[in-house]
């Protein structure tokens, strides 16, 4: 008898209500999955999305970026960074705003096609919440609710409707050759391995490994969004066999896409630098980082023919050709199998906030440094000096450093009366006592003047 295949989508398997069941319908072997897709941007990605004849399309959430974002702004009326911010950078739309903007991502043609042949199933993330990096205290929570369940035509008799949270479960195919989608969202809807989401909160990932181990469920692997990027990764510590995590980001933001061309090479160096324990390597990659900086979709085919049962699961562009893809049999995602050998183990068994310091925030010290360079910061000079012009390149770096390394932007007066921007890296190295008896939070990477 073939076992279940269990798909965890935005990253949790937790106490889930009563399932939706699709069992009479035909066996599930074709699903696509996407995120981060902009409304207001051109969306070809859907042609190459419906060639690929998904029975099951899931959303993983930023389905439409519903909140308003401001520009970089130093000076002005509206200061969205720096030292005089007075404003937040991201703010809630009005309900119509909402509402107008999921109009316009369901009346996309592309998208449009792929409803009239497709299951189209999801959950959201914070831009389609309502508002960056929102949590339980935003006031538009259940309206906005209300507004991604129609999006994707939820029947007005399910229990996400009454319920606070969007989360739930799907059955598909006959029993013995099942697929089980949970969808959920905690914590992040990002990757489960990586530094900025689940690798934040280690009790919560342990309790989710141990949760899949005391269950004694085979064939669970992860798929997410939200980071920008597509790749593959896999653990195989935790269930006793690979637990392997597919992100697709975005079907329309993508790293690259903020760049020009000629500088892409930039952002696929950095992805091959910054350090990753469990990223699958492979002759399936068409960049040597195994990461994917353009606009993306998820493609996964069952071959249920097959014995053992095979899955091919692919990130794909937007011409639908793979650029970086992992074959796998069911029988490799059971706890029981001996194929599993002891040298994959010890080679994809650290996370990587397990890494050395030096190691996992080496690519912020290169970025510093590469900053700090005189030749930069003449030209930084002459472009960032307090004019109308906004140093938005040079803040972006500083922010995603910010955010993705725990880094301390402060803003101080130096001793001419200019501005400065001194940034530092924030540490889980030991606390330890300056001169002047003031803890040690950090370690001074650069200090600009303008």
């Amino acid at each position: 008898m073939e076992r279940l295949v269990a798909v965890i989508v935005g990253l949790t398997l937790v106490l889930i209500g009563k399932a939706a069941s699709y069992s009479g319908h035909p066996l599930l072997s074709r699903i696509a999955f996407g995120s981060c897709a902009n409304q207001s941007a051109p969306q070809p990605i859907w042609d190459a999305i419906n060639k690929f004849d998904p029975q099951v399309f899931i959303w993983l959430g930023d389905n439409i970026y519903g909140d308003i974002r401001r520009p970089f702004k130093i000076l002005g009326k509206e200061r969205t960074i720096g030292p005089w911010k007075n404003v937040p950078r991201f703010i809630p739309s009005s309900h119509s705003q909402m509402l107008s903007r999921y109009n316009m991502a369901k009346n996309i043609p592309g998208y449009s096609r792929l409803r009239a042949n497709a299951k189209v199933i999801g959950t959201w993330d914070d831009h389609d919440y309502g508002l960056n990096d929102a949590g339980k205290e935003f006031p538009a929570k259940t309206t906005n609710q209300r507004l991604l369940l129609d999006f994707l035509d939820e029947p007005l008799h399910s229990p996400r409707r009454k319920q606070a949270g969007v989360y739930t479960s799907y059955t598909f195919g006959s029993p013995g050759k099942q697929v089980k989608v949970i969808s959920n969202l905690s914590a992040t809807t990002g990757p489960l391995f990586y530094m900025e989401s689940w690798g934040r909160f280690p009790k919560e990932r342990d309790r989710l490994f141990k949760l899949i181990r005391d269950s004694k469920r085979d064939g669970v692997f992860f798929i997410s969004g939200d980071v920008h990027f597509g790749e593959i990764t896999r653990y195989d510590c935790a269930a006793g066999y690979p637990l392997y995590d597919i992100t697709s980001s975005g079907l329309t933001q993508a790293v690259e896409e903020v760049l020009p061309s000629p500088l892409h090479f930039i952002v696929r160096f950095l992805a091959w630098f910054t350090p990753s324990t469990m990223r699958v390597i492979n002759q399936n990659c068409r960049y040597r980082s195994c990461t994917y900086g353009k606009p993306n979709f998820g493609a996964i085919e069952i071959d249920w023919d097959a014995f053992p049962v095979k899955l091919k699961i692919e990130v794909r562009d937007i011409n639908g050709l793979p650029v970086i893809g992992v074959d796998i049999s069911l029988s490799e995602l059971q706890a029981w199998n001996s194929t599993n050998k002891a040298g994959q183990d010890r080679r994809q068994c650290s996370l990587e906030v397990m890494l050395p310091w030096i190691v996992r925030h080496r690519l912020a010290i290169l970025i510093y440094a590469v900053l700090a360079r005189k030749q930069f910061l003449m030209l930084m000079v002459s472009s960032l000096n307090l004019s109308s012009h906004q140093p938005s390149f040079f803040l972006s770096i500083l922010e995603a450093l910010k955010s993705f390394y725990h880094t301390k932007i402060s803003w101080r007066k130096q001793d001419s009366g200019k501005l400065g921007i001194c940034a530092v890296m924030q540490t889980d190295m030991p606390s330890k006592k300056c001169k002047n008896n003031k803890p040690k939070t950090g370690i001074l990477l650069a200090c600009f003047r303008y």
